[in-house]
């Protein structure tokens, strides 16, 4: 079968297709023909090199760590009903918070029994893999933060995946929304899916920008999924006693609160306080589908591409053009 490997740490180039072996289920584990696979920015930083203390890697690899397809075989001990069905899931490597996000990129891909949602009638293999990472992440999110009615929320990475999908859950809770994110583009696609005020973080000054928005009081929450400088500068703009929810890095590396928040009675959630090991995944999973199926979530793909424009993709990404969500689309039964 045809995969995507890494074939060396390095710029998006180094990722070429290859025929490789194809996977064979092993207990507990099921083969899937893959549809589409979910491109992150994570798989874009360990291509590169980075993380090297977290997710011990070795080249070459194929990366990707969230596939939607046809179950076309099933282990031993697992249920054959699974046959034929529609899923997404992560790849058998990945699990939230650990293991390797590798597997993804291939025609076939591994993946745990345990692990597979099924995929509702009404609702496309390319919207479900979009929603593996982000539906349950921005569902457990909405859960950490206790969003109220009337509550001010800052969104930063507004225009990715995951925060055009908290744009509408904020929104739904019945808070308002002041979405930071880079461009016009995205600063459109925040208004129309519901912010109530954007600002441009390319911008000096965004950040009291965004408290003004709140009358000069401060955001009540900040979901962070920028990190880095642009993590801290969101913390100019919340309230004193608010909760701020680091989650991303999209901006280079976590955002670092510093004693002074703490002082103003901010609480921080880190992603670890996020990634609870008691939060039932599979049920944030299932709920996202549900609400992406019935048509109350809207899934922003921004841009696909073939298997073999990989590069292409994370390119995509690391230029910061990309919209919404990025995906590979693989086989016939996207």
């Amino acid at each position: 079968m045809r995969a995507v490997q890494a074939v060396e740490f390095g710029g998006p180039e180094v990722l070429t297709v290859h025929e490789v072996p194809e996977p064979v289920a092993g207990p507990g584990e099921v083969v899937v023909e893959v549809a589409a696979a979910d491109v992150m920015f994570l798989d874009t930083r360990l291509r590169g090199g980075w993380g090297g203390d977290y997710f011990q890697l070795d080249t070459p690899y194929v990366p990707g760590g969230a596939v939607a397809g046809v179950v076309t075989a099933v282990g031993a001990d697992v249920d054959p009903s699974w046959l034929g069905k529609r899923v997404t899931t992560a790849t058998a490597a990945s699990k939230i918070g650990g293991g390797k996000p590798i597997g993804g990129y291939a025609e076939k891909a591994l993946a745990k029994a345990a692990t597979l949602t099924t995929v509702p009638d009404r609702l496309g293999l390319p919207q479900a893999v979009a929603l593996a990472h982000d539906g349950q992440m921005a569902l457990a999110l909405m859960e950490r933060a206790v969003i109220q009615p009337g509550e001010w929320v800052l969104i930063t990475a507004a225009g990715g995946g995951l925060g055009t999908l908290l744009i509408q859950l904020v929104r739904a809770a019945g808070a308002r929304v002041i979405a930071a994110a880079r461009g016009q583009a995205k600063l459109a696609l925040a208004q129309r899916l519901g912010a109530d005020v954007v600002v441009d973080y390319s911008e000096p000054g965004w950040p009291t920008a965004a408290r003004a928005a709140t009358g000069g009081a401060g955001a009540h929450v900040v979901l962070d999924g920028a990190g880095g400088a642009l993590g801290e500068g969101a913390l100019v703009a919340i309230a004193d006693g608010g909760r701020f929810l680091g989650y991303g890095m999209s901006a280079g590396e976590f955002a670092a609160p510093d004693a002074a928040v703490t002082e103003r009675g901010v609480t921080v959630y880190g992603l670890m306080d996020v990634t609870d090991p008691d939060t039932d995944w599979h049920r944030l999973a299932e709920r996202s589908l549900a609400e992406a199926a019935a048509g109350r979530l809207e899934v922003v793909i921004g841009q696909t591409f073939p298997l073999d424009e990989a590069g292409s993709a994370h390119a995509a990404i690391e230029s910061r053009s990309a919209v919404g969500r990025t995906l590979l689309t693989i086989g016939s039964a996207v």
